[in-house]
């Protein structure tokens, strides 16, 4: 190969990856359980926090309508919500709130439901204003509500990555099942589209979390068809109360503690998973509206 062979080949690899760099799009990974109280938000919260300081810029978006948990839990209260975009004709970066450590935070608000029925126009110029968030965000992290509320399952749905948050209880491994099986009835929903991970939260060792995910892993692959992935499980730790009590995430004010280390682990293992298909939130966004209007 000749020199000026080698510089032609140089330009292409440039051109490929400034081309890479800018149809990338951020991953939109759902947190979601099938019962509350679990710690899913907690989860949200704090595995933001690892992955912020892993070296990727993290948005969450506070998917659970009608409550402020991740408000309440990072002791921030935003003035504006996704709605604002278009109502009080804001960018996405006036929404988006600064929480620790960088993370940012934006309020889901009311939903998207009041932004389902925007005219064309309005529409157009929402889904301008979102793209940026795709580009200021290597990873958005949603949390949802808990249970099987439609909204739940829209974002479960359109989401390629979900992560499933179990505990010890009964009722948390029954309803965690029993959301896949309402979702697996669905003719919109497709398994191999999506990745879905699940975390065993509050065990008392290593042992018991792998048990707790083997139980729900088997039935969902035997009756469902549905192959799940094990990121990992996170102690019980009396520091994560503390910190709730105390409004700030467990792993800024417990930085050394069994839970911080845990979800440490879990980013890590997040990060090392290569997720393809990255459709970014706009592309989440006109599933969920694509949806809606098929119902």
């Amino acid at each position: 190969m000749d020199q000026a062979e080698r510089l032609r080949n140089r330009i292409r690899e440039n051109e490929r990856a400034a081309t890479k760099q800018l149809l990338s799009n951020a991953r939109v990974i759902t947190v979601t359980s099938g019962k509350g109280g679990v710690g899913k938000t907690s989860l949200s919260v704090n595995l933001a926090l690892q992955i912020q300081r892993l070296g990727k810029k993290v948005v969450i978006i506070d998917a659970d309508f009608g409550l402020a948990n991740i408000e309440v839990m990072l002791a921030i209260h935003p003035q504006y919500n996704i709605s604002d975009l278009i109502y009080k004709n804001m960018d996405i970066e006036d929404i988006v709130t600064k929480g620790p450590e960088g993370i940012g935070f934006i309020s889901g608000g009311s939903g998207v439901d009041e932004l389902a029925n925007l005219s064309q126009e309005n529409l157009r110029i929402f889904l301008s204003k979102i793209t940026k968030l795709d580009k200021i965000a290597d990873v958005i992290i949603i949390d949802t509500g808990a249970g099987i509320a439609d909204a739940v399952q829209e974002f479960i749905l359109c989401s390629p990555e979900v992560m499933i948050v179990l505990t010890p209880e009964p009722t948390s491994t029954m309803d965690a099942y029993a959301l896949l099986k309402i979702l697996n009835r669905r003719k919109d929903f497709v398994a191999t589209d999506k990745v879905i991970h699940v975390v065993s939260n509050r065990v008392s060792n290593d042992k018991e979390g792998q048990t707790l995910f083997q139980n729900i892993s088997i039935v969902a692959s035997q009756f469902l068809n549905m192959n799940l992935s094990y990121m990992g499980c996170i102690n019980h730790d009396n520091n994560a109360t503390k910190a709730v009590l105390k409004q700030q995430p467990v792993s800024l004010l417990f930085p050394n503690s069994a839970f911080a280390k845990s979800t440490e682990r879990i980013a890590r293992q997040l990060l090392d998973y290569e997720e393809e298909n990255q459709a970014g939130f706009v592309g989440m966004f006109l599933n969920i509206l694509k949806y809606r209007k098929s119902r």
